[in-house]
């Protein structure tokens, strides 16, 4: 598996505080060895987002991304209330 972040997803994880940031790799190594670990939530998305997935990074922040099977591509980072708008 190939892991690939866009651009806003970049910008965003670079101003997240070191706390968020930490989270994200720590679950990102659970994600390579275990997409679908209970800790992470990992679960479809509907609307605008529809064909995109979520993991939990804490209680309130997302990484959403789209994995076609070869390439995971991370799209974004927030909290839920900024990226469920």
């Amino acid at each position: 598996m190939k892991i690939k972040f866009s651009k806003k997803f970049v910008k965003r994880f670079e101003s997240a505080s070191l706390l968020i940031r930490r989270n994200f790799e720590s679950n990102l190594e659970i994600f390579i060895s275990d997409k679908f670990n209970q800790t992470l939530n990992n679960h479809a998305l509907n609307g605008k987002y529809i064909g995109y997935r979520s993991i939990n990074i804490t209680g309130d922040w997302r990484a959403l991304f789209k994995d076609d099977g070869n390439v995971v591509l991370f799209i974004t980072l927030g909290k839920h209330s900024q990226l469920y708008k």
